[in-house]
């Protein structure tokens, strides 16, 4: 093998390392990262079950990690009572009772 060949194959070899690095990698962890669901944050919250504060009619303050949030419901709930987040629409939590089997 002359020294022209050898150039040629650590440049492919450079060339394709580059590639897979900059260009496979990013775009196939962009697909797999794509479908997870968010860990944090406001998209994280619905779902959750929490514990009702204060309520009076349709509203009232519930409580979630820590902190109290405003919240509306189509259905009675009492302090203390369990409910499950349905929407988040700013700073208003839409819950629903939970069905406790």
């Amino acid at each position: 093998m002359d020294l022209a060949h050898i150039l040629t194959v650590i440049v492919t070899i450079v060339v394709l390392y580059e590639l897979i690095e900059h260009l496979i990698f990013p775009l196939a962890w962009s697909i797999i990262m794509r479908n997870r669901k968010s860990l944090s944050g406001i998209e994280s919250m619905v779902g959750k079950e929490i514990e009702v504060k204060n309520w009076q009619d349709t509203k009232g303050t519930v409580f979630i990690k820590g902190e109290l949030w405003k919240a509306t419901s189509d259905h009675q709930l009492l302090p203390g009572d369990k409910a499950i987040i349905e929407k988040v629409d700013g700073l208003l939590l839409r819950v629903t009772r939970c069905n406790e089997d």
